[in-house]
């Protein structure tokens, strides 16, 4: 940026060639939101004959203004390629851009140098290692081991898919190739708004002059010849001044059989090479892109991948599997559950739905377990159940020899149990049932635990990130081009725009402030200054670039647009005794100086007095009827919760809305949520349901025990000493306290408890022993219903928590 030729300019005014901070907002606008036939209307409309134009009167004049700005990115390319003997119906065009430079410029970004990893490291819980980032795993010591002293590692990781553009008519498709660093830490690159990936590439989808059957494997070899030349010189940058080369049996067997098969049959007689190669198991590509680069060994860099390999294998069998035994009454009990803030409730169920995104398959992955108890047998369900615990420890972010091991017992319990699913006549083709299980996802499932070790955790490189970037550099793009031949070209300068945008604002915004965090005026040269992280990273949505303005330049963060980090309530909420919960209420309360009947009527509580009282008795020894009448609450009908991560204990979870809502007409019995509570008068954890959130204002005497948030709760008791065999889940039954002199009537255990006893909230989800009745409704489901399980696969964070609290 300081190295720009027109530098000097911008001393005396950093938005140059802007006159202002107003006309580069407007310039931004316009580029980031409009399509260059819009951007010349507006320029044109006769409202600016009574007010003062821009300088850029034309779409023209306005991206010239843009080509002058600093921060380009590596230059696009486009190169022809012709295959030997192959015509095609039009020529063949790749266009892209230098690996090795893209590679550069994202290693060189100072907005992730407090997110970069350059060194392999060893972490240890007890006396386990754990494995997360690639940096804690095998292959980053192996390879760390071979190169010079001091030098580092750049992990090249690479995302490739195609999509399309158009979505009745016309068929066009594009193939990107996207491309980032392992170096960044995986919480940041594998957000889409992080931008710490780099498209590099166009792939040409071309249409060869030959037989169908060769099209793919024609288009296959072309991939390949693409990506070598795009990586060429990242291949080389990973041999220079290297005196070793990496003896990785499986890659050296991999190509020593292409090679010799190269030597007996021509790859270029399609027919002939593909059947041997076929014989050999390979799939006919002669020359892969990585049989010269050092280190790239495809049985390791080619990752088990979380979104296709797991949610969508839950979506195409799993879920079909349970649709086949269950029928409609699966929905209906998917419709009836209770909602809860924050979680896809799926009120016209899931049957009709044909396509769902990867979220979706995770919301319906949540409740199924607990939801087919009563319709199909107990062996299909512990089928089931153990393919949802394998789908979620395989996405552990941090991994451990026991957890490795117990992702391996769960598959190891599917194939034990799956006889089930053939036996309900479940697993369907075309011709009827089926009877076997040839579904090449399941067996790659096997390959799980052997990755780990060699690359780290799973997680860091599912295709989710590179499913947006589909969209934000391919399908919007292309809806502000011209849609004619030339739409790529046109969609590599939309992109190189917004790349050089983005960085000139990062930079006006720094350079246009008077002083900067380090004390530079804006006149001295922009640096890099590194401060030490806090103890404490307030939740993995922290945006790299928002993190890196806060700390150059804190007064310059308020105009950055960018997504905020997750709220810290641990410095302003309600912290319990041990520091590890905070809790947050609103300054206004939802009701405000009710008494004591008041709320109790409010709520529907016909005992809420009597367990006040009682909690009153227990903490203060005094008698709380002579000042009951003075006391006035302020109720709130929801409040928030935040712990940490159950994974990384330095990292603040976004926080949870927990509700405790009165009777309404939308909801005759309130909607109340259900929290994990845990107190110094009970080592064991226990579940209840929180009816009223309140606290007592205005208090004539001094109570340290009332003068705080409380939680009227009503509670229940677990059933058994272990969990449901099948199910794996805790089952639960509501609490009642029976009259002895009326045995006929019986009302909820409840109790007062200060909201700081509260753990995590959990999610209930009914016994359901026969088919729904028909009033059963999301709004009634957690009154009506005595028996529930406590639902383990609410959310990653719980699984974990539950499997320590419950040994679940």
């Amino acid at each position: 940026m300081q190295d720009h030729r027109l530098q000097p300019e911008r001393q005396v005014n950093p938005w140059y060639p802007f006159d202002g901070p107003g006309e580069w907002s407007l310039a931004k606008f316009l580029v980031e939101n409009l399509s260059q036939t819009q951007i010349e209307q507006f320029l044109k409309l006769e409202w600016f004959k009574t007010r003062e134009r821009p300088q850029f009167k034309s779409k023209d004049k306005l991206f010239y203004y843009l080509e002058q700005l600093p921060g380009r990115g590596p230059k696009w390319q486009c190169t022809e390629f012709r295959l030997k003997g192959y015509e095609t119906e039009q020529p063949i065009h790749l266009i892209w851009r230098d690996g090795l430079e893209v590679v550069k410029q994202l290693f060189s970004n100072p907005v992730y140098a407090n997110h970069m990893c350059y060194d392999p490291h060893h972490i240890y819980n007890g006396q386990e290692r754990e494995i997360g980032e690639f940096w804690t795993s095998d292959d980053a010591w192996n390879i760390q081991a071979c190169i010079y002293f001091r030098a580092t590692i750049v992990p090249i990781i690479t995302a490739s898919d195609k999509t399309p553009v158009t979505r009745h008519t016309g068929g066009l498709e594009m193939h990107p190739l996207f491309m980032t660093i392992g170096n960044i830490q995986s919480d940041v690159r594998m957000k889409a708004t992080s931008h710490a990936w780099r498209c590099v590439a166009f792939m040409p989808i071309p249409k060869f002059l030959v037989n169908s059957d060769y099209q793919t494997l024609l288009q296959t070899r072309l991939w390949h010849k693409c990506v070598d030349l795009v990586c060429s010189k990242l291949k080389i940058a990973a041999r220079v001044g290297e005196f070793m080369v990496d003896p990785s049996a499986h890659r050296l067997d991999t190509y020593e059989l292409i090679r010799k098969l190269c030597d007996r049959v021509d790859p270029w007689d399609l027919f002939s090479f593909l059947k041997e190669a076929k014989k050999l198991h390979l799939s006919g590509i002669h020359l892969p892109f990585w049989r010269d680069w050092k280190y790239a060994n495809p049985a390791t860099f080619l990752t088990p991948e979380i979104l296709h390999a797991l949610h969508k294998f839950f979506f195409d069998h799993v879920l079909k599997w349970v649709k086949e035994t269950m029928g409609h009454e699966l929905d209906l009990r998917f419709r009836s559950q209770h909602k809860r803030v924050g979680v896809r409730h799926f009120t016209s169920g899931v049957s009709h739905v044909k396509q769902m995104t990867g979220r979706e398959h995770r919301d319906i992955q949540r409740t199924i377990v607990p939801t087919m108890w009563g319709i199909v047998t107990p062996e299909f369900i512990r089928a089931v159940r153990a393919m949802i615990d394998f789908i979620y420890l395989a996405q552990n972010p941090v991994h451990t020899d026991t957890s490795i091991k117990d992702m391996s017992t769960a598959l190891s319990v599917f194939h034990e149990h799956k006889q089930a699913i053939i036996d309900a006549e479940a697993r369907r083709g075309k011709s009827g049932a089926k009877d076997d299980f040839f579904i090449p996802k399941l067996e790659l499932m096997q390959s799980f635990a052997r990755a780990i070790p060699h690359v780290g955790s799973l997680i860091q490189y599912s295709a989710d990130v590179s499913e947006r970037l589909l969209i934000t550099h391919c399908k919007h793009p292309f809806e502000k081009t011209s849609r004619q031949k030339d739409f790529v070209q046109q969609i590599t300068r939309i992109l190189e725009r917004e790349e050089t945008i983005r960085l000139f604002e990062l930079y006006t915004l720094l350079a246009s402030s008077p002083v900067s965090a380090s004390g530079c005026t804006s006149n001295d040269p922009l640096l890099n200054v590194v401060f030490t992280e806090d103890d404490e990273v307030a939740g993995p949505e922290v945006d790299p670039a928002l993190a890196w303005v806060s700390r150059v330049n804190p007064d310059a963060q308020r105009r950055l647009h960018a997504p905020r980090p997750v709220r810290n309530h641990f410095l302003k909420g309600i912290v319990s005794d041990d520091a590890k919960i905070a809790f947050n209420v609103t300054i206004n309360p939802d009701r405000k100086r009710l008494t004591i009947v008041e709320l109790q009527t409010l709520y529907d509580l016909v005992d809420f007095s009597q367990a006040l009282y009682h909690y009153f008795t227990i903490n203060y020894h005094g008698d709380l009827n002579m000042h009951s009448s003075r006391i006035l609450l302020n109720a709130w009908f929801k409040f928030r919760i935040q712990l940490h991560s159950a994974f990384h204990e330095r990292t603040i979870m976004p926080s949870q809305l927990l509700q405790a809502e009165p009777p309404s007409s939308e909801f005759s019995y309130g909607r109340c949520d259900t929290v994990l509570v845990q107190n110094n008068r009970s080592n064991v954890p226990y579940v209840v349901q929180v009816r009223a959130v309140f606290q007592p204002t205005a208090l004539p005497i001094e109570a340290p025990a009332l003068d705080q948030v409380l939680a009227y709760v009503q509670h229940f008791d677990v059933i058994g000493d272990k969990p449901e065999p099948m199910t794996g889940m805790w089952r639960l039954t509501r609490s009642f306290f029976h009259n002895v002199s009326q045995p006929q009537s019986r009302k909820r255990c409840s109790s007062i408890i200060p909201i700081t006893d509260i753990t995590h909230g959990v999610e209930l989800i009914p016994v359901y022993d026969t088919l729904l009745a028909k009033e059963v409704n999301s709004s009634n489901s957690m009154e009506i219903f005595n028996d529930y399980f406590l639902n383990n696969f609410a959310d990653k964070e719980l699984y974990h928590t539950l499997a320590v609290a419950f040994g679940v």
